[in-house]
């Protein structure tokens, strides 16, 4: 029987996040997760300047970037046509999730989180949890982690998330070769799919291709991952396909139940037009520690929640926006009125790269799109 301040459970962005932030203010942390690292993980590995700003907060350094890729351009597609193609914009750096997971869990052990990798649970109480092998670990708080799949969710809520609302995402990797040189520059289509978009993000030792977006409007994502493929030239053959639910904006108002708390993908914390979810994982994990041990040092832990919802009220408010932004950006009606306007407009399209820096939040961005919906709707009746 071990008792620590804080169990985390997972130990992905969001988990060694928690847990550095927490053992770097003091606090006993032990970190679970049921891989053993490096493991792999599917994930784009969109990694943005606001992912650098909170990495750099949480773990108390920069990150090395000696095995990703940086790039100052990306250029948009809609329909098979290139809208724009922006050059000089904030550094988008492209990451491997096995190498950068890896870091991140390996920073938050040298700060002093116990090791509980390769380890699964069996059950999880109020107080803390039983592992596979019979264990008990006890906490006044505990933050699952756990992924879009969480088991800590299930625990508190009988599902991890809303079938009716879930994205879902289907990725490749391919390999580079003689014959199969980098797809650059990085590339981010529109009409991949419906209520969503396709990607392909060039790395270093292969580029990640993919698309995502709404499940219910997409039935059948892997004949469209199967047209993206065949529009970027990409044998369909050949590279496997891996496929992943995505909380794309299905986030939690209430992440978690006294003192059990969710934060990341577990949370729902995925943004839903950029898709980015590394940086919201990171900030939410941070966010999470400290309620917690704000919790803690009242001795009240079972009011971390309520500490949480309130650290939580600008990402929310964020992601609400998001999702009304995104009725104009993906639905069908709006879709080739949004693109007209992203290809005309340069203040749109550097609103967008602002926002993936971290420069501008989306309240900022609503004001933009209201300023602009006069002639949004002038150029819908007229089409």
């Amino acid at each position: 029987m071990q008792q620590f301040d804080i169990i985390v459970i997972g130990a992905g962005p969001a988990g060694s996040a928690a847990a550095a932030w927490a053992v770097r203010h003091g606090a006993s942390v032990a970190l679970i997760d049921k891989a053993v690292f490096p493991r792999s993980k599917l994930c784009g590995g969109l990694f943005t300047e606001r992912s650098r700003s909170y990495y750099n907060e949480i773990f108390g350094e920069d990150i090395v970037y000696d095995n990703y890729l940086t790039q100052n351009a990306i250029s948009f597609w809609h329909d098979k046509a290139e809208v724009a193609t922006l050059h000089g914009i904030p550094p988008l750096h492209l990451t491997m999730r096995i190498d950068l997971d890896a870091k991140m869990h390996a920073l938050a052990l040298h700060h002093g989180a116990q090791d509980f990798s390769g380890q699964s649970i069996s059950e999880i109480h109020a107080d803390g949890v039983t592992l596979s092998s019979g264990q008990r670990l006890f906490a006044q708080v505990i933050i699952g982690a756990d992924g879009v799949n969480s088991g800590v969710a299930r625990h508190l809520f009988g599902q991890a998330y809303d079938k009716a609302t879930i994205g879902f995402g289907l990725e490749v990797e391919v390999p580079f070769d003689e014959d199969n040189q980098p797809l650059t520059p990085l590339r981010i289509d529109f009409s991949a799919v419906r209520w969503g978009y396709g990607w392909s993000f060039p790395k270093h030792r292969s580029t990640t291709v993919g698309v995502g977006g709404m499940l219910a409007p997409n039935p059948d994502m892997k004949s469209h991952l199967g047209s993206y493929m065949d529009s970027l030239g990409v044998d369909d053959q050949q590279p496997r396909v891996k496929g992943h639910f995505l909380p794309f904006g299905d986030f939690k108002t209430h992440p978690g139940r006294a003192n059990i708390l969710l934060s990341g993908d577990a949370a729902g914390l995925v943004d839903p037009i950029t898709g980015e979810g590394i940086a919201f994982a990171m900030k939410s994990g941070q966010l999470a520690a400290q309620s917690a041990m704000d919790a803690i040092a009242k001795s009240t832990p079972h009011a971390a929640l309520n500490l949480y919802r309130r650290e939580l009220r600008s990402m929310h408010l964020n992601l609400r926006i998001a999702r009304n932004l995104r009725r104009i950006i993906f639905s069908p009606r709006w879709e080739q009125t949004f693109v007209s306007t992203f290809r005309k407009s340069s203040t749109v399209r550097l609103q967008y790269m602002r926002l993936l820096a971290g420069e501008v939040e989306y309240p900022q961005i609503a004001i933009s799109v209201i300023s602009r919906l006069p002639g949004y709707l002038w150029t819908r009746l007229r089409s």
